[in-house]
């Protein structure tokens, strides 16, 4: 296998062009923990970005940094929370999910551009993304956004970068927003309720004036495969239903107190704080109950958004028919599903719920037999997939860059 390994943005561009000129497609690798998600691309050629990996801005008062995309994400996080900050999108560790050490790099965050539970106050990783340096499938670079939050330098083109698994350019750097981290957490949690009473609980706790940062629920079954704070909490073998509040302490407190009383007709609340919360986020974040290293290890596991009104009974739909287990986040916008192995990872049933709801679904882990015969990524509609190849078009024409990853059409 060829592994040219880049030192600046030159090599990137010197790298395209032969694999352009010798057409040959390439793979975009960091650190590799996110190689088993999308489909397996027919390439000999990896293009290792992993030594572009210097911090090159970090102004804490003006929060922003700005960083090579072969960054290690775990030293960066470190960075920022020397200085009490953090992405406030929670990128996902999917290293718990995958099986894999580490948690890549910072391109690989903004190319997965997968957010954690506060997305549903603070946005996604497109959000925070203020600026990109890149090298297109032309062999060109180019740069996009800037270093400020406000910013009018033209076509905001660095949110395509986002969540397009490499597809549409090579990142080199980029400028990410960051923010204070809370002062304290209050997690309220309802015991025994219902995927579709839980629904409608978290629906009432986000249209609350409490400024609600997290709201999840988990059905009693996945407690059997969960480890560390969520195994603790679920000890009763009920279901619990989460609902996070984050700010100043007194704050804190008095919105807990108040969202307790609003919530009163869904059970008795009880209150888990700041470490203790900050742990059960986490594995949230992580889909901790469905680890590589637990019981549900060997399962197909799907990642599907939908309207957050529609997610416990999607849910609840999902598991009766699959056998599997769901985990609800976002309110019930974002599910979590496991399913029992087959052939096709359930990808027809899935689908057909899924497209009944209005929303779609990913398959994030299944074997590499699975990923060749299934859609990984979500079937486009007719007029949305002529849109996204024309995108794919301008900034790759030749299809060089992850060919094959998330179309499984262009996969040999």
């Amino acid at each position: 296998m060829d592994t040219p390994r880049v030192r600046d943005a030159r090599d990137v561009e010197e790298v395209v062009r032969a694999a352009i000129a010798s057409e040959q497609p390439l793979e975009i690798i960091g650190h590799g923990t996110r190689r088993a998600i999308g489909h397996p691309m027919a390439t000999n050629a990896v293009l290792d970005v992993s030594a572009l990996n210097a911090v090159s801005a970090y102004e804490p008062n003006e929060l922003i940094i700005t960083v090579q995309a072969g960054a290690p994400l775990a030293d960066v996080q470190s960075l920022i929370d020397s200085k009490n900050q953090q992405f406030a999108f929670e990128p996902m560790d999917t290293s718990v999910l995958l099986g894999v050490s580490g948690n890549g790099t910072i391109g690989g965050m903004i190319g997965a551009g997968l957010a954690g539970p506060r997305r549903i106050r603070a946005g996604g990783a497109r959000d925070h993304l203020l600026g990109a340096h890149a090298v297109s499938g032309f062999g060109d670079s180019f740069k996009t956004g800037g270093r400020v939050v406000k910013n009018v330098t033209g076509y905001d083109l660095c949110k395509l970068l986002a969540g397009s698994w490499g597809t549409l350019a090579v990142m080199t750097e980029v400028t990410l927003k960051v923010m204070p981290k809370p002062e304290s957490e209050r997690t309220l949690m309802l015991s025994g309720l219902d995927d579709v009473t839980a629904n409608r609980a978290m629906t009432a706790a986000l249209g609350s004036p409490y400024d609600v940062s997290g709201a999840a629920h988990l059905p009693s079954s996945v407690f059997g495969s969960a480890a560390g704070a969520l195994a603790r909490l679920g000890a009763t073998g009920r279901a619990l239903t989460l609902l996070r509040l984050e700010g100043i302490a007194a704050s804190v407190a008095d919105r807990a107190g108040s969202l307790g009383k609003a919530l009163a007709a869904f059970g008795a609340v009880e209150m888990l704080q700041d470490g203790a919360s900050a742990a059960v986020w986490a594995e949230i974040r992580d889909v901790e109950p469905f680890a590589a290293s637990g019981a549900r290890g060997l399962w197909p596991v799907w990642r599907i958004v939908c309207p957050p009104a529609s997610g416990g009974a999607l849910g609840q739909v999902l598991a009766r028919e699959s056998e599997g287990d769901v985990i609800y986040d976002w309110g019930g916008g974002l599910i979590w599903a496991a399913m029992p192995s087959k052939p096709d990872a359930q990808a027809a049933l899935v689908r057909a719920r899924v497209d009944a709801a209005g929303g779609h679904a990913a398959l994030i882990r299944a074997s590499e037999q699975v990923r060749r015969n299934v859609d990984v990524f979500h079937p486009q509609a007719g007029g949305l997939a002529a849109l996204s190849e024309r995108v794919r078009h301008s900034f790759d024409p030749k299809v060089v860059l992850n060919r094959g990853r998330m179309l499984r059409r262009t996969a040999t």
